[in-house]
């Protein structure tokens, strides 16, 4: 059966139609609109490596303040004087640089990009995923297998990850740390601590979210659970700031013994979004254990949504994570239906300022389960 679908699909496959509506002065802006959209699609590889050479080269750092000129940049970063031009005229195109005479200063997205040392440490980290990717289909047609990405965190697919060395988690534990900070700051701003006693960041790595709710909930007392060369490293991060007096580490495993009635309020920050669906129907039944009666869950992730984040999980995620061996982006809607499957009630959307960031869910536990 023939719908308006099928109707649309035929005109704008056309060469005539495509041709008539470029020369009709009521359709051609729609119509280089949608040349640059598709111009962009064309030209992301590129886009992405030109990002990287901005940030691997530290040519940020160097126009910052009064800017550079081209040679002193080319110096600076070992170019030759034509390489760097090109480089830099890309980098302006993409606004991470702007042309000032003869001088290059920090452009709009470079200026907010120079400051966020997590998105920096993410696109240095993203070399694995380039060389995983560049040959997509070949990827997909493997299979899940052994990846740059997936030996980036290996760790945690062993046959007991509990096992872990210091050594082992640091590289991937460090990425985490220096990542989780917008996310921390997204949830802070949206979700209020003051009704709680104890929080549990499920899976907190060395403490960078807990550390961030530390500032900005005084009273509450703090825990992180994590493999335990993970959680050797969150207690010296809390010592640190200074905050060993409220702020403690669990050793151990989603998997093996995590730990029942710990606290009133749990969180799951970029965890279940990085498991397959039958690890994360283990996850949430541990967290539920682990949610005193009458407390909550909050999970914080990058989700399939409305709007640029749908892309983000959809495009970015799901590519990301398969390559990385685990996981996928799930919607508000899929994550509601596995917490209720795993007994919580009441499971509300929590807005949040950057949805690109992450999205927010929070489900209750309630008081009769005991």
């Amino acid at each position: 059966m023939k719908t308006w679908l099928d109707f649309r699909d035929r005109l704008l496959t056309s060469p005539k139609f495509q041709e008539w509506a470029l020369a009709f002065p009521l359709t051609r802006p729609i119509v280089r609109k949608r040349q640059n959209e598709l111009f962009d699609i064309v030209s992301g590889f590129v886009y992405s490596q030109i990002l990287d050479a901005v940030v691997q080269l530290n040519v940020l750092k160097h126009v910052s303040g009064q800017g550079r000129s081209i040679d002193d940049l080319a110096r600076l970063c070992s170019l030759g004087e034509d390489e760097m031009r090109r480089l830099a005229e890309g980098a302006a195109s993409l606004r991470l640089l702007q042309r000032h005479g003869d001088r290059y200063r920090l452009g709009d997205l470079g200026a907010a990009l120079s400051g966020n040392a997590g998105a920096l440490a993410m696109i240095r980290h993203h070399g694995a995923l380039y060389r995983d990717i560049t040959d997509l289909p070949a990827l997909l047609r493997g299979g899940r297998q052994e990846t740059n990405l997936s030996r980036y965190w290996d760790y945690a697919r062993s046959d007991d990850p509990a096992l872990a060395d210091a050594d082992d988690v640091a590289p991937y534990s460090e990425l985490m740390a220096q990542s989780q900070r917008m996310v921390a700051a997204e949830v802070v701003a949206s979700f209020n601590f003051s009704p709680y006693r104890k929080l549990l960041d499920f899976g907190g790595g060395q403490g960078a979210f807990v550390s961030a709710v530390a500032d900005a909930a005084p009273d509450l007392q703090l825990a992180v659970f994590d493999l335990p060369a993970v959680a050797e490293r969150a207690t010296r991060a809390f010592e640190a700031q200074g905050i060993s007096g409220r702020a403690t580490a669990i050793g151990g495993s989603f998997f093996g013994t995590p730990p029942k009635r710990a606290a009133d309020l749990v969180s799951l920050v970029r965890i279940l979004h990085d498991h397959d669906d039958e690890s994360v129907t283990r996850i949430l039944a541990a967290a539920f254990e682990a949610v005193e009666p009458g407390g909550k869950l909050i999970v914080c992730e990058p989700m399939s949504t409305d709007g640029g984040a749908r892309r983000i999980a959809d495009a970015y995620f799901n590519i990301y994570l398969y390559a990385m061996g685990s996981g996928r982006p799930r919607s508000p809607e899929m994550l509601t239906e596995m917490l209720k499957t795993a007994g919580f009630s009441a499971v509300q959307r929590v807005k949040t300022r950057s949805p690109f960031v992450t999205s927010m869910l929070c489900a209750h536990k309630s008081a009769e389960d005991v």
